[in-house]
């Protein structure tokens, strides 16, 4: 067993979003997004599925051409290589991020 400290808000440096990777096993990664209000979340599609908990914050997020709106308790599953991202940030959000296999880092071809 690992018990992972994770979740807290701890954005950039500089106050934009930031993502701190927790866990990576061949399998899986896992980490904390933090998404300031009103900070973009430039982020590209990846090569890996993922899934997205929020658990503090608001906003909106857009994927696959449909646009919802998020809070806590928020489960979102995207798979790789699908164009999404959070917007209209109007809570620094805090999102857990679970990818599959583990994220590699590069964006998809």
């Amino acid at each position: 067993m690992e018990i992972i400290d994770s979740g807290r808000f701890v954005p950039a440096a500089d106050g934009s979003a930031d993502y701190a990777e927790h866990l990576r096993v061949p399998a899986l990664s896992f980490g904390t997004y933090s998404i300031p209000a009103g900070a973009t979340d430039g982020q590209s599609p990846h090569n890996e599925d993922e899934i997205y908990v929020v658990t503090a914050g608001r906003g909106s997020f857009t994927s696959g051409g449909r646009t919802i709106e998020v809070g806590p308790g928020t489960t979102l599953f995207v798979p790789a290589r699908e164009e999404h991202r959070f917007h209209d940030v109007t809570e620094n959000l805090v999102v857990l991020v679970f990818f599959a296999p583990a994220y590699t880092g590069i964006p998809q071809p």
